[in-house]
């Protein structure tokens, strides 16, 4: 679990990484930060395309860039949204690929902490590495 100070630093990182956003279409920029199970900080936010299935989710580009720099568990996660949105079911299972138990933290553009969940709260009853276990 996540000390206040650590939480607060995932938050910030979130908001900072939110101003990156390419979001001509919806409007609603999202930051997301995360940490990984070696304590390295990667962020990203939502990048848009007007063919709309291009786009990309906060999400998933900071946990696909942790992911292709080598760490393969995520231990919390930031979202940072105009109202608190949570992430979308895409970003859900994603995340539940590389950390199940990840805290996820979930804040307004102000920083507020809006809720304070995990990955297997968010996607109950996932599929997952084991479901493709041969016999």
């Amino acid at each position: 679990m996540l000390s206040e100070k650590r939480r607060d630093e995932l938050i910030a990182a979130a908001i900072e990484a939110r101003k990156g956003s390419y979001s001509p279409y919806s409007h609603y920029a999202v930051g997301a930060a995360l940490f990984t199970e070696n304590d390295e900080l990667y962020s990203g936010s939502n990048i848009e395309n007007a063919v709309y299935p291009l786009s990309l989710c906060a999400e998933r580009v900071a946990a696909f860039k942790a992911i292709s720099e080598g760490a393969r568990q995520i231990q919390a996660i930031a979202v940072v949204t105009r109202d608190g949105g949570t992430p979308c079911g895409a970003c859900r299972q994603v995340l539940s690929e590389f950390g199940l138990e990840a805290e996820v933290f979930i804040a307004n553009d102000n920083g507020e902490l809006i809720d304070s969940t995990t990955v297997s709260q968010l996607l109950p009853k996932s599929f997952g590495p084991s479901n493709l276990e041969s016999d």
